[in-house]
C-alpha cells in the first residue's frame, strides 16, 4: 500500500515535466521557417558561384535543400547548431541558368526561400570587324555600315575605334552607333581611316572584352572635269607641243585620254598624281583641229572643254590701252595697261617705260608674274597694273610681244602711250607730246555714267515740262487777246452798218470761263 502511495507521489511530480515536455513538442511543431537565400544574379560560365541559405533566430538543427527550375534537387546542406548558412558551390555551366531558391526543414516545418535567377554570360572571343559593303570602299556620299561579329558572346557591350580614338556620340558626330554596328550614312573622305571595335561584358565588377584588329575604310572621291592645256617649245628647227590633262580632285588611279576631233589618240593611267601629259608635233600657222582631254573612272566619263590645236605666230597690230581707276575721294587709284595683239596664241609680252624694259621674270605657266612691288602683271603679263604712284612712273609706255616658244625671234612692238600721274583728278585724256603717241581710253565707273545719265534725263523732263508750260500759257494769251479782238471788230462792223442803214445780226464774243 505504502509502495503505491509512492508511485503515485512520482507521477504527480514528473507531471509538470511531462507538461513542458510536450508544450516543447507542440511549439516545435508549429515553427514557421521563413528561410533566406542569396547568391549572384550573373556569373561568366566556367566560374564558381556560392549560394547561401540561413534561417535567421533558428535554434534548431535545420536541413537545406538548393531547387533549382522544376523543383529540381540541386544539393543538400544540414545545420546542426542551427544558427549558420549553409552554402552551395556551383560550378557555372551553360545549362546552369535559370531560377533557385532554398527549402529549409526542421522537425516536422519546412519553409521555402526567395528565388534568384542566374543568368550566365558568355565572354566575347574572335572579335572581327566586318563590313557592308566588303571590302569597305565606296564613293563619297555612299552608305557604309560596319559590323562588331563575335564568335562566342552574350550580354555584350561595344566599343569602336577610329584612327585609334574612342569613337563617342560627342566627338564622332559623324558616326551612328546602334549594337553591334557604326553606322555612316553619307561618308565624307573625312572619314576614310583605320576602324577597330572591341566586345566587352561586365558581371559583379569584372569586365572582359576582346578587341579586333584594324580594317582600312576607303572613301572614294568623284574626279572633277578634266581641264586641257596646250603649250609649245621649238628645240632647233622643230617645234614640240605638249598637251596637259588635269583634274582638280578625285581618287587615283584614274584613265586620262587624248581625244582629237573626238578620236582618241593616247590614253595613260594616272597612279600618282590627277594629271597627265601628252607629246604632240606641231607646225605654226596649221590648224591640228581640236583636242579634248577624257578621264575615265570605274563609275565615271567626263571630257573637258575643246581646245585647238594651232600655233598662230604673234603679229599684227600691237597697242596699249589704259584705263584709270579712282577711290571714293576721286583720286587716282591706279592705272591698268593692256596690250592688245592682233594675232598670237603663245606671245611672251615685254613692257617698257621711257625705252628701259621693266623688270619682270618669265614664268610661260603662271598667270602672274613677280615684278617690284609697285607693278602687277598679270594675265601672262600681258596687262600692267600702276598700284602705287610716283613721279618716276609718269611717262611712255609700249609693249613688246613675240613668240615665246622662240627666243631668237623678233618684237613686235607698240606705239607709245603717255601716262601722267599726278595727284589731281584727270578729267580728261593726257597730252601726249610724242608723234607715236596714241589716244589714251579713260573708262569712266558705271555708277559715275548712271548718275549723268540719270541728271540728263532729269533736265530733259524739266525742259519738256518747262514747254509744256509755256504752251498751256500761250493758249491762254491767244484765247484772251481772240476775245478783245473780235469785240474791237463788232463795234466797227455795227457803226459802218449804220452809216451805210443796212441791217446786220450783232454777233457776241464766245466766252471763255
Amino acid at each position: 500500500m505504502q509502495s503505491t502511495v509512492m508511485k503515485n507521489l512520482q507521477t504527480l511530480h514528473l507531471l509538470p515535466f511531462l507538461a513542458l515536455a510536450c508544450f516543447f513538442v507542440k511549439i516545435s511543431g508549429s515553427i514557421s521557417l521563413h528561410p533566406v537565400l542569396t547568391g549572384p544574379v550573373m556569373a561568366y560560365i566556367g566560374s564558381r558561384v556560392d549560394f547561401r541559405c540561413i534561417t535567421p533566430d533558428s535554434l534548431l538543427p535545420v536541413t537545406y535543400e538548393l531547387m533549382g527550375d522544376g523543383g529540381v534537387l540541386i544539393a543538400t546542406v544540414a545545420d546542426l547548431q542551427g544558427d549558420q548558412p549553409a552554402s552551395f558551390y556551383l560550378k557555372v555551366t551553360a545549362t546552369l541558368k535559370g531560377s533557385y531558391h532554398c527549402r529549409a526543414t526542421t522537425g516536422g516545418s519546412t519553409g521555402v526561400s526567395n528565388s534568384i535567377k542566374l543568368t550566365v554570360v558568355i565572354p566575347a572571343s574572335n572579335t572581327i570587324v566586318t563590313s557592308e559593303p566588303f571590302p569597305p570602299v565606296a564613293y563619297e556620299g555612299s552608305r557604309i555600315v560596319l559590323n562588331c561579329s563575335v564568335t562566342k558572346g552574350s550580354h555584350l557591350s561595344y566599343t569602336w575605334f577610329f584612327n585609334r580614338k574612342e569613337v563617342t556620340s560627342s566627338t564622332s558626330p559623324l558616326f551612328h552607333r546602334t549594337g553591334n554596328k557604326l553606322v555612316m550614312g553619307m561618308v565624307t573622305p573625312e572619314q576614310a581611316g583605320y576602324f577597330s571595335c572591341m566586345a566587352w561584358s561586365t558581371v559583379q565588377d569584372t569586365r572582359r572584352f576582346s578587341s579586333s584588329s584594324e580594317v582600312k575604310v576607303t572613301v572614294k572621291v568623284y574626279v572633277s572635269k578634266p581641264r586641257i592645256s596646250f603649250s609649245t617649245s621649238k628645240v632647233g628647227d622643230i617645234h614640240l607641243g605638249n598637251v596637259t590633262c588635269w583634274s582638280i580632285r578625285g581618287s587615283l588611279p584614274v584613265n586620262f585620254s587624248l581625244l582629237l576631233d573626238n578620236k582618241e589618240l593616247r590614253s595613260v593611267t594616272a597612279t600618282e598624281s590627277l594629271a597627265a601629259w601628252f607629246p604632240v608635233h606641231v607646225v605654226p600657222g596649221l590648224d591640228m583641229g581640236v583636242a579634248r582631254c577624257r578621264v575615265n573612272t570605274e563609275v565615271q566619263e567626263l571630257i573637258s572643254e575643246p581646245v585647238p590645236l594651232e600655233v598662230v605666230p604673234v603679229g599684227g597690230d600691237v597697242k596699249v590701252e589704259v584705263e584709270y581707276l579712282y577711290r571714293a575721294d576721286s583720286k587716282l587709284a591706279a592705272a591698268i595697261l593692256s596690250c592688245r595683239l592682233s594675232r598670237g596664241t603663245f606671245p611672251e609680252v615685254s613692257w617698257l617705260l621711257n625705252n628701259s624694259v621693266l623688270p619682270s621674270e618669265k614664268h610661260v605657266d603662271s598667270h602672274i608674274q613677280a615684278v617690284p612691288s609697285h607693278y602687277t602683271l598679270t594675265d601672262h603679263g600681258q596687262i600692267l597694273v600702276l598700284a602705287k604712284f610716283s613721279p618716276e612712273d609718269s611717262g611712255y609706255y609700249r609693249c613688246r610681244a613675240r613668240n615665246s616658244y622662240d627666243d631668237s625671234g623678233p618684237w613686235v612692238e607698240s606705239a607709245a602711250v603717255l601716262v601722267r600721274v599726278t595727284d589731281r583728278i584727270l578729267n580728261s585724256m593726257p597730252e601726249a607730246t610724242s608723234p607715236t603717241e596714241t589716244p589714251q581710253k579713260v573708262f569712266m565707273n558705271t555708277i559715275e555714267v548712271i548718275a549723268i545719265a540719270f541728271c540728263c534725263f532729269l533736265f530733259l523732263m524739266l525742259v519738256v515740262g518747262v514747254g509744256c508750260v509755256y504752251n498751256m500759257f500761250d493758249q491762254n494769251q491767244a484765247h484772251a487777246h481772240f476775245a478783245t479782238s473780235s469785240e474791237q471788230n463788232d463795234t466797227s462792223s455795227t457803226e459802218w452798218d449804220v452809216q451805210n442803214q443796212v441791217h446786220r445780226p450783232t454777233q457776241h464774243p464766245i466766252q471763255t470761263q
